[in-house]
C-alpha cells in the first residue's frame, strides 16, 4: 500500500474515554472484552464478515458495561469517528488487510499475535504504522503485566548473575485435529500461534540481562513433527543470542509441556510457572546460592486493559509503538519465527514461490503521490528508467521479496538488477514471480547479468541468458550485462554473440559489469569496425569512498580520477554497485576500529575518513545521514548514473532512498571527493 500520514479520530462528544472496536469477535476478542472495563477506554463498535456474529459480541458487551455497542462491517466500525483505537483479532491471515485499514482510517492498532504470518508482510505493517504516524501494537498480553515486568527487573539487576541459558516453553494438546489451528490456509500450528511467545519472552531477557535490544538468535536449529494437515505439531528450537545467551525454545498443539519460563544464571535460577495466561495469582520464584528460595505474588492484575491503555498511551505520546513490546521487537519476533519455521521445514501454500502474492493492503499496485524518485535515460529503452536500481540478492522468501518490491515499486522505483549467480537461480526465479504476479513486465526494466567466472565464454553466455529468461518468465533482457570479463578471449567474439542475440530480440541493450575502460573501448571499436552494436552500459564500483582494493576477485572499480574522466568524456551510463561502500558511511567505520576486515582492506584511508567526515558534515545541514551523502554524490556526477542498492527490509529502502531528495551543486561534489 502506499502510506499516508493519518490524523488521529476524536469522540464526537466531549467525552475524553477513549473509544475502542474490536474487529473479529471470537474467543480472544471476549477475554480482551472481560477486562477492557478495567483500563480507560471503552467499547463503541463491534466488527465482523459476519452482522450476526457482531451483534452478538455487542450484545455481550452489555454484561460488561458497555451497553450502546453498535454492530456492522469492518468498514462501518473504520467510519466511525468515534473510535479511536481498534483491537484486531481475527485468524492470522485476517490481520493485515485491517491493520492496514485501520491505519488508513486513522485509529490506533492492537493487533493480536502473531502480527502476520512472516517477516515481509510484518515489515510492510510497521512502515504503514511509521508513515502513518500511529501506533501499532503487538498484543503479547503478557508483556504488559507487572509479573513480567519485574521478571525482567529480576534479569536487569542481576538476580541470578550471568544469564546463561533460558528454558521456555508453550504448548498444549488440541484433541482433535479441526479448525484454524490445523488449516495451512489460516497460518496455523504451534509455532506461530504459541511459539511466540517464548520467542519473544527470550528475546526480553535477552534485552534485560545485555541491553541489546530487539535481540534476535545468531544460530537457531530446530527439529519437530508436521502433522497430516501440514502444520507443525511439536516442534523444539535450539538458539544462540550473540552474547552467548542458548536458550531451548518449545511448542506444540499435539503435545501438552510444562508451559514455564526458567531463566539459568550463574547464581541461581528465576522461574516463572503462569508466564502466558498469567491466572489469579502468578508467582515469580527465585532461587540462589546465598538465599533462601523466594516467591513474589502479582494477583489481581488485568494484562488485556493494560494492553489497551499502553495503546491509548502511545496514541496520545505521538508513538507508533508501546514500550512494552515495540515495532523493532516484533520485526525481530518475525524474523525468528520465519527461521524456525524453515528449520522444520513448514511453509504455508499461500508464502510458496508459486503463489500468487497479492500486495499485504489487496489493492492494486500504485505509486505513491509524494514518491521521491527521479528517472534517467538509458540508450534503447523506451521505457521510465528510475535513477535507483533495487538489487533483488538479499530477499530471503518471495513474500519477503514481494513487500519490499512492492514498496520499491509505490516509491516510483522500475529497474531491477538479477543475476544468473544469484542465489543458484532462485533470486531471478522469485523476481519473475513478483512481475508475473503485479502484471508489470513492461512496466519494468530488469537487468540480466550471465557469463560470471569460471563459465565466462560465448557458449556459456548463451546458455545462461536463455536459462535466466526461463527462470525470469520472459522473452528477453532490458539490459543484458556480462557479469565479468574474460580478457583470454577475444573481445570480438563476446560483442558477436551479444549481438547475434540483442538482433534476435533476447536483448535489448547490452553492456559489461566488472570491465576494465581500456577493454570496454576495444569492445565499441570491434563492433564499430564489424557492423555490430556496442557495449552501452557499464557496472563497476564506484562511491564516494575510493576503492583501495574491491570484494571479491575479477571485480572492477571506477573510482580513480583518470576512470572518472573517462566516464565523463565517453558519458557511458553507469550502473554503480556498493555505491555506499559496504556500509563505510553508516557509521560503523572507524580508524580504531578494524574488526572488518573487508572494509579495512578495501576502503580504510585517511582520504576516505576524510570523505566520510565531509559527508557527515554535509549531512547534518540537510538533516541526513551521511550514506543519504553518499548516494546523493554517485547521483549528481556529470555522467548518467543509475546506483544499485540491495535493501534486506523497507527501512533500509527508505533510508537509502533519502539520497533522493538531496541536491548537490557541482562545488559540493567535488569537495565531497576532496577536489576543493
Amino acid at each position: 500500500m502506499s502510506a499516508q500520514t493519518a490524523t488521529p479520530t476524536t469522540p464526537t462528544t466531549n467525552d475524553t474515554t477513549p473509544g475502542w472496536a474490536v474487529l473479529g469477535p471470537g474467543g480472544i476478542a471476549r477475554r480482551f472484552l472481560s477486562q477492557l472495563s478495567t483500563s480507560s477506554g471503552r467499547l463503541l463498535a463491534a466488527g465482523s464478515s459476519s452482522i450476526e456474529r457482531a451483534q452478538a459480541f455487542a450484545d455481550e458487551a452489555a454484561e460488561h458495561g458497555f451497553p450502546d455497542v453498535t454492530a456492522g462491517t469492518y468498514d462501518d466500525v473504520l467510519a466511525d469517528p468515534r473510535v479511536d483505537a481498534v483491537y484486531i483479532a481475527t485468524v492470522h491471515t485476517g490481520h493485515a488487510a485491517l491493520v492496514l485499514a485501520a491505519l488508513r482510517a486513522g485509529k490506533a492498532v492492537l493487533c493480536e499475535k502473531p502480527l502476520t504470518p512472516n517477516h515481509g508482510t510484518t515489515m510492510a505493517l510497521v512502515d504503514a504504522a511509521r508513515q502513518a504516524g500511529l501506533p501499532l501494537v503487538e498484543a503479547f498480553m503478557y508483556r504488559f503485566h507487572p509479573q513480567t515486568a519485574a521478571f525482567l527487573d529480576l534479569v536487569r539487576d542481576g538476580a541470578v548473575g550471568t544469564v546463561t541459558h533460558v528454558d521456555a516453553s508453550f504448548a498444549f494438546r488440541t484433541e482433535e485435529r479441526t479448525g484454524r489451528l490445523f488449516d495451512v490456509e489460516t497460518a496455523g500450528g504451534g509455532i506461530l500461534d504459541v511459539g511466540c511467545y517464548p520467542v519473544t519472552m527470550t528475546a526480553a531477557i535477552v534485552q534485560a540481562a545485555t541491553g541489546v535490544a530487539a535481540a534476535e538468535p545468531v544460530e537457531l536449529h530446530a527439529v519437530g513433527t508436521l502433522g497430516p494437515t501440514g502444520v507443525d505439531e511439536w516442534t523444539v528450537a535450539s538458539a544462540t543470542y550473540a552474547t552467548g545467551i542458548t536458550a531451548s525454545l518449545r511448542t506444540g498443539v499435539q503435545v501438552e509441556d510444562t508451559n514455564a519460563v526458567v531463566v539459568h544464571g550463574t547464581r541461581g535460577t528465576i522461574t516463572l510457572r503462569d508466564p502466558w495466561t498469567i491466572g489469579g495469582d502468578p508467582v515469580i520464584e527465585v532461587r540462589t546460592v546465598d538465599a533462601a528460595p523466594t516467591e513474589t505474588s502479582f494477583a489481581g492484575a488485568a494484562p488485556y486493559g493494560l494492553e489497551a491503555d499502553a495503546t491509548i498511551a502511545a496514541l496520545r505520546a505521538g508513538r507508533v509503538d508501546a514500550p512494552q513490546m515495540t515495532t523493532d521487537e516484533s520485526l525481530a519476533a518475525a524474523r525468528t519465527l520465519d527461521r524456525w519455521r524453515a528449520a522444520v521445514g513448514l511453509r504455508f501454500p499461500f508464502e510458496a514461490e508459486t503463489a500468487d502474492i497479492p500486495t499485504v493492503s489487496g489493492r492494486p499496485l500504485t505509486v505513491a503521490p509524494d514518491a521521491p524518485m527521479t528517472y534517467g535515460e538509458l540508450p534503447g529503452i523506451d521505457k521510465r528508467v528510475s535513477r535507483l536500481v533495487m538489487g533483488v540478492d538479499n530477499q530471503p522468501d518471495l513474500a519477503h521479496a514481494s513487500a519490499v518490491f512492492d514498496h520499491f515499486a509505490e516509491q516510483g522505483g522500475t529497474v531491477f538488477d538479477t543475476g544468473y549467480v544469484y542465489g543458484g537461480g532462485e533470486l531471478e526465479g522469485r523476481l519473475g514471480a513478483w512481475i508475473r504476479n503485479r502484471g508489470v513486465r513492461e512496466d519494468v526494466v530488469v537487468i540480466t547479468k550471465g557469463a560470471h567466472t569460471p563459465y565466462c565464454d560465448p557458449e556459456s553466455l548463451t546458455r545462461q541468458l536463455l536459462e535466466s529468461l526461463e527462470r525470469q518468465g520472459t522473452d528477453y533482457a532490458d539490459v543484458y550485462m556480462m557479469h565479468r570479463d574474460n580478457p583470454e578471449i577475444p573481445v570480438g567474439e563476446f560483442v558477436d554473440v551479444l549481438d547475434e542475440h540483442r538482433r534476435a530480440g533476447r536483448i535489448r541493450v547490452f553492456g559489461g559489469s566488472n570491465w576494465t575502460p581500456a577493454r570496454f573501448d576495444e569492445a565499441n571499436a570491434w563492433a564499430a569496425a564489424n557492423g555490430r552494436y556496442g557495449f552501452e552500459v557499464l557496472s563497476n564500483h564506484f562511491g564516494l569512498a575510493e576503492a583501495l582494493d574491491v570484494p571479491w576477485a575479477g571485480c572492477e572499480h571506477v573510482t580513480d580520477p583518470a576512470s572518472k574522466q573517462w566516464l565523463e568524456e565517453r558519458q557511458v551510463p553507469l550502473l554503480p554497485w556498493s555505491s555506499q561502500a559496504r556500509g563505510f558511511f553508516t557509521g560503523r567505520a572507524r580508524p580504531d576500529d578494524t574488526s572488518d576486515a573487508e572494509l579495512v582492506r578495501c576502503y580504510y584511508s585517511d582520504a576516505n575518513f576524510e570523505r566520510l567526515r565531509r559527508a557527515e558534515e554535509l549531512g547534518a545541514q540537510y538533516g541526513v545521514p551521511a550514506t543519504a551523502i553518499a548516494l546523493a554524490y554517485v547521483l549528481h556526477q556529470p555522467f548518467p548514473t543509475f546506483p544499485l542498492f540491495g535493501p534486506r527490509t523497507i527501512a533500509e529502502a527508505r533510508s537509502s532512498m533519502l539520497g533522493l531528495t538531496v541536491d548537490l551543486t557541482p562545488e559540493q561534489v567535488a569537495w565531497l571527493d576532496l577536489r576543493s
